[in-house]
């Protein structure tokens, strides 16, 4: 069974939503027989490359709130990540254009490394003093999870490597119907959107082994909180 996850760097329910589907798959019987495949979804095409912001910064701009407002948000998005034992930096993170970064995730895909890759970046995001907007940084998450230094700084370097590939699963994400993310699809059968709890995973993966003649695409799960198109991250209240 193929499950493919449709994902951006820069959406904290991603790296929620991939420690809790990881959490469900660990319990499925047939975990051995899934292959996972990371799909590139960006929140923020339309900002400039180069182009970054404080968080803190960008979330106050971009719902009218006051910095302590928004620094409200992002501690009570820290304690969700916290609970499935991540580290969560509330301050100091920065927010930018992420296109290179799934560009060099789909380098990794080819080379076999893009889990490795994508767990160190979002690790370097949100847990570490790491800028995944500095192309430097970039280059040593390459080399850490398995790649060739050179090779990832020569695709960085070449705007038009892997863009293609990175524009392909957006358009497959939108033909899918998915306008947030985490957005998980089980085989084209099931489709699971936003960082739905663990034993949610667990269900659909057995409801999907189970009913695998299916043809049409099922949502299952009911909603989570999920990062959209306009960028903007659902916040649970305490």
């Amino acid at each position: 069974m193929r499950v493919e996850i449709w994902s951006d760097i820069a959406c904290p329910w991603c790296y929620i939503g991939k420690a809790r589907f990881e959490k469900g798959l660990a319990e499925f019987a047939h975990r051995d027989e899934v292959e996972v495949v990371h799909r590139s979804f960006e929140l923020d095409p339309s900002r400039a490359k180069g182009d970054t912001a404080l968080v803190i910064d960008m979330l106050a701009e971009k719902y009218g709130r006051s910095r302590e407002e928004a620094a409200a948000m992002e501690a009570n998005v820290a304690a969700n990540a916290q609970s499935e034992g991540l580290g969560y930096r509330t301050e100091g993170r920065d927010h930018g254009n992420t296109f290179d970064i799934h560009r060099l995730l789909h380098l990794a895909k080819a080379r076999g490394r893009q889990d490795e890759l994508l767990t160190l970046a979002y690790r370097a995001n949100f847990a570490e003093e790491r800028s995944v907007f500095d192309a430097e940084v970039l280059v040593a998450l390459a080399e850490e999870a398995g790649l060739d230094a050179e090779e990832a700084r020569a695709v960085l370097a070449d705007p038009e490597a892997y863009a293609e590939d990175v524009r392909t699963d957006e358009r497959e994400a939108a033909e899918l119907g998915a306008n947030a993310v985490p957005f998980f699809v089980l085989d084209r059968r099931y489709g699971i959107s936003g960082g739905q709890p663990s034993e949610v995973f667990v269900q659909a993966l057995e409801q999907a082994w189970k009913d695998r003649p299916a043809t049409a695409l099922t949502t299952v799960g009911g909603n989570a909180a999920a990062c959209d198109t306009d960028g903007a991250c659902e916040v649970p209240q305490s």
